[in-house]
C-alpha cells in the first residue's frame, strides 16, 4: 500500500495496482471478500487535460482480445494515462488530437493508422517509436538479412573447425599438509574404497559416521575440487 493511503482508498490502491484477478487472489489471502468485478468498479476514469501531454504515448490494447480493440493515450514524462479511445482508427485518434493540441512528440508503435493521424492532425509533432517496437525492428531486420545471406552463413557454418591451440600443462600445485587436507584425503580414500565393495552410501555414512550428503559429495567432486575448497 502506497504511504499516505488511509484504509478505506488501499482497496482502490490494490485494484490500480494489481488490477483485477491478482487483487482479487491478494484480498483472498488477507481473508477479505472482494470479487475482481467489485474492485475494479473502485476504478476511477482520469480527468482528461484539455491539451495533449508534450509527450504523447499512443498504443493499441484489447477490451477482448482478437475481437476489440482500443487505443490507449499517455503522457510519457508522468507515465499517466490521460485517455481511452474507443477504437484504433486513424479518424478517431486525428479527432482526439484535433481536440487536444499540444503534442511535441508522439511515442507510437507502427500502425500506419496511427502514423496518418499524427501526420493530418499533428504535424509538427515528431514521431518516434517506442523501445518494445524498435527492438522489433530490430529483429525483423537481422531476420530478413540472415534470410537473405543464409548460404554465405551455411558455408561458414560447414567449413572445418580451425584446429584448437595446444594446451599448455600446469605445474601440480602443491597442497599445504594440514591436518584439514590429510583427513580430507583419508575419507575420500575411505568412501572410493567402500564404494568399490558396493557399499551403499547410507551403509557408508553410518560406517564413517558422516552425513549421507557428505558422503555423496565425496563421491561426485574430484578430489581436487574438494582439497581446494578446504585451503
Amino acid at each position: 500500500m502506497r504511504a499516505g493511503t488511509g484504509p478505506k482508498q488501499w482497496p482502490r490502491a490494490v485494484a490500480t495496482e494489481l488490477g483485477g484477478r491478482l487483487g482479487e487472489r491478494l484480498r483472498r489471502k488477507l481473508s477479505i471478500a472482494a470479487d475482481r468485478t467489485r474492485l475494479l468498479a473502485l476504478w476511477e476514469a482520469p480527468e482528461v487535460p484539455e491539451r495533449s501531454p508534450r509527450v504523447l504515448g499512443v498504443d493499441e490494447f484489447a477490451f477482448r482480445e482478437g475481437r476489440t480493440h482500443g487505443t490507449v493515450l499517455v503522457d510519457i514524462e508522468t507515465s499517466r494515462a490521460v485517455d481511452v479511445l474507443p477504437d484504433r482508427t486513424s479518424e478517431t485518434l486525428a479527432s482526439w488530437l484535433r481536440e487536444h493540441p499540444g503534442a511535441e512528440i508522439i511515442c507510437r508503435d507502427r500502425a500506419t493508422a496511427y502514423s496518418r493521424a499524427a501526420k493530418e492532425a499533428a504535424p509538427e509533432a515528431i514521431e518516434v517509436a517506442d523501445r518494445r517496437h524498435l527492438l522489433q525492428n530490430l529483429s525483423a531486420a537481422v531476420g530478413k538479412t540472415c534470410h537473405q545471406h543464409r548460404s554465405c552463413l551455411r558455408k561458414h557454418v560447414e567449413q572445418k573447425a580451425p584446429p584448437e591451440p595446444p594446451t599448455i600443462g600446469l605445474p601440480p600445485v602443491r597442497l599445504p599438509r594440514t591436518p584439514l587436507v590429510e583427513r580430507t584425503r583419508d575419507r575420500y580414500a575411505d568412501v572410493h574404497r567402500l564404494l568399490g565393495q558396493r557399499w551403499t552410501i547410507s551403509a557408508i555414512a553410518r560406517h564413517l559416521g558422516l552425513d549421507r550428503k557428505t558422503v555423496r559429495r565425496f563421491k561426485t567432486t574430484p578430489l581436487d575440487e574438494l582439497l581446494v575448497l578446504r585451503l
